[in-house]
């Protein structure tokens, strides 16, 4: 997992994206992740590149690499709900510290049991 997250920052988020990814400009220091367990269903998100030390992301790293296996062709592929996705970016932006605590299991169950998701149903934010 960490190879992964080692190849981002070595070889930097933009060379991972194929030639048409490349023309849409990604802010320095984001990567695009496509987020969804169906391919043919994802959505693009851009997000800090330092989210992806986070535990809960190494997390949904290694669950995408059992999902879709281990390819570097393209830009980087998270299989994962797309609100949830959305609600740890959420707990992330907001420096909500539960989120420094949680699990992967704890997250999903916290996801679940809130009433209100405030999220954006626009990726690119």
């Amino acid at each position: 997992m960490s190879a992964i997250v080692r190849k981002l920052w070595c070889c930097g988020a933009k060379s991972l994206l194929s030639e048409s990814e490349r023309s849409v400009d990604v802010p320095e220091g984001h990567i695009r992740v496509y987020v969804g367990k169906d391919i043919q269903f994802q959505c693009k998100f851009q997000m800090e590149a330092n989210y992806l030390n986070h535990p809960l992301f190494e997390d949904l790293l290694r669950i995408s690499e059992e999902e879709f296996g281990y390819s570097y062709d393209g830009a980087l592929r998270i299989a994962c709900d797309i609100h949830l996705f959305q609600y740890l970016l959420h707990l992330l932006k907001t420096s909500n510290p539960s989120a420094h605590y949680m699990q992967l299991p704890d997250l999903i169950s916290s996801f679940h049991n809130s009433t209100k998701h405030p999220f954006s149903l626009d990726p690119t934010h």
